[in-house]
């Protein structure tokens, strides 16, 4: 199977960075697209960033200039430079690889990981 496990949230004050990381495990034979997606208490969880595995990004309208997403294809990790955080960046966060195929075989699987909390504090 694959796992994707996030690392990196806390609780930081408004105006400060943070870096997210999320680790793909398992067995995996490539992965395409990775992204960031994360959801506010009472709110849809909507896409923050994404990255292909040639390195093309896509932003939310909401983080563009502050958020930064990359990745390590050797390490099949992708992580996410969050700058200027600000209050309403709140939320869990969670890594996502919609399109992943399993080693020694031809089986696409989409896996998300478990989520990992930010609070920015005004």
């Amino acid at each position: 199977q694959v796992q994707l496990v996030e690392s990196g949230g806390g609780l930081v004050q408004a105006g400060t960075s943070l870096r997210l990381s999320c680790a793909a495990s398992g067995s995996i034979f490539s992965i395409d697209a990775m992204g960031w997606y994360r959801q506010a208490p009472g709110k849809q969880r909507e896409l923050v960033a994404s990255i292909t595995s040639g390195g093309s990004t896509n932003y939310a309208d909401s983080v563009k200039g502050r958020f930064t997403i990359s990745r390590d294809n050797t390490k099949n990790t992708v992580y996410l430079q969050m700058n200027s955080l600000k209050p309403e960046d709140t939320a869990v966060y969670y890594c996502t690889a919609p399109s992943v195929v399993v080693a020694g075989t031809w089986v696409h699987v989409e896996v998300w990981g478990q989520g990992t909390l930010v609070t920015v504090s005004s």
